[in-house]
């Protein structure tokens, strides 16, 4: 089977639980501080894992006290490292968790958010027939490399992920990527700000008129909703007590590629993986364990979880 290219950052999530964000000059008490590891690639990446999807995690792990922590658990949970750069730093990503689950982000970037074409030098990329980015990385002073990479290789199923900074990003690199023709997967308001749309419907039937593929928009507590190019797609949300938010897009971006992988149709896929995020918020910090994903899949109704070569 052909594997899917995972490019992005691997990062120590700092997860500091507030009551509420501060003001400026307010003096707010810490209710918990944790760290885990995170990054929207290997949040995403790890959830393919999980599908036993197969993948390569494209990331640069840097050096100091947060790449050594990227490092080592990678190692631990069994995830080949390809790019190793100890000379340089990896940063943080400081996640301000309110009363709630709703999450604000704070992040220092470092090497993680780098792409340069050797670091695939290690890597079968013969086998690839999809990749993942995130519009962190495009964004980054690296941002080009990975379009450029993209350029040569029209063959890739690209998924793209704009993130939050979908505002901040050069709008000329967010062209280049659009004409790649990616399966483009945002939140509402992301997606919402970009189009200046009225209506959900409205704004996935402009980025299709760009890409010529699938959108797929997380509605939160409302499911998701995928445009495949003739038919506006929902899915239910799954009932979850909400913990905190972090992760929950780029678990959903995982087994929506996972789904994919193993044929299910987009409605099927966005279906599945409202379970899969369902499982993430409920839980502190955007890490999925083994048995935590496969009760999320035991959720599932019997004719998706039929679809997966998983065993639960």
């Amino acid at each position: 089977m052909k594997q899917t290219l995972v490019i992005g950052s691997s990062v120590v999530d700092v997860i500091v639980n507030i009551p509420h964000l501060p003001v400026t000059g307010e003096d707010v008490h810490i209710s918990k501080q944790s760290r885990s590891l995170g990054g929207c690639a290997y949040l995403t990446s790890d959830i393919l894992r999980l599908f036993s999807a197969p993948y390569s995690l494209c990331t640069a792990v840097g050096g100091g006290i947060y790449g050594n922590f990227v490092f080592e658990k990678l190692k631990e949970r069994g995830v080949k490292i390809y790019v190793r750069r100890p000379e340089e730093e990896n940063g943080c990503c400081y996640c301000m968790v309110e009363d709630g689950g709703e999450r604000t982000f704070i992040v220092d970037h470092g090497i993680e958010y780098t792409f340069y074409e050797s670091y695939l030098e290690n890597i079968r990329t013969e086998l690839i027939d999809s990749v993942y980015i995130c519009g962190l990385e495009i964004e980054e002073y690296t941002g080009m490399n990975i379009i450029n990479y993209l350029k040569k290789h029209p063959e890739y199923q690209i998924y793209f992920s704009p993130s939050p900074r979908i505002m901040k990003i050069d709008s000329q690199r967010i062209e280049e990527v659009l004409k790649l023709h990616p399966v483009m997967h945002l939140n509402e308001k992301e997606i919402m700000d970009f189009t200046g749309a009225d209506a959900i419907e409205q704004a996935a039937r402009t980025l299709f008129g760009k890409t010529k593929r699938p959108v797929i928009v997380t509605l939160g507590d409302k499911g998701s909703y995928c445009f495949d190019g003739e038919k506006d797609l929902f899915a239910p949300p799954v009932k979850t007590t909400v913990v905190d938010t972090i992760g929950a897009g780029d678990s959903h971006m995982g087994a929506v590629i996972a789904a994919r992988r193993f044929g299910l149709s987009f409605a099927e896929a966005i279906e599945a993986a409202n379970y899969i995020s369902a499982a993430v918020v409920a839980k502190a910090g955007g890490l999925l364990e083994d048995k935590d994903f496969e009760a999320a899949l035991n959720k599932m109704p019997a004719n998706l979880q039929q679809k997966f070569f998983v065993q639960v």
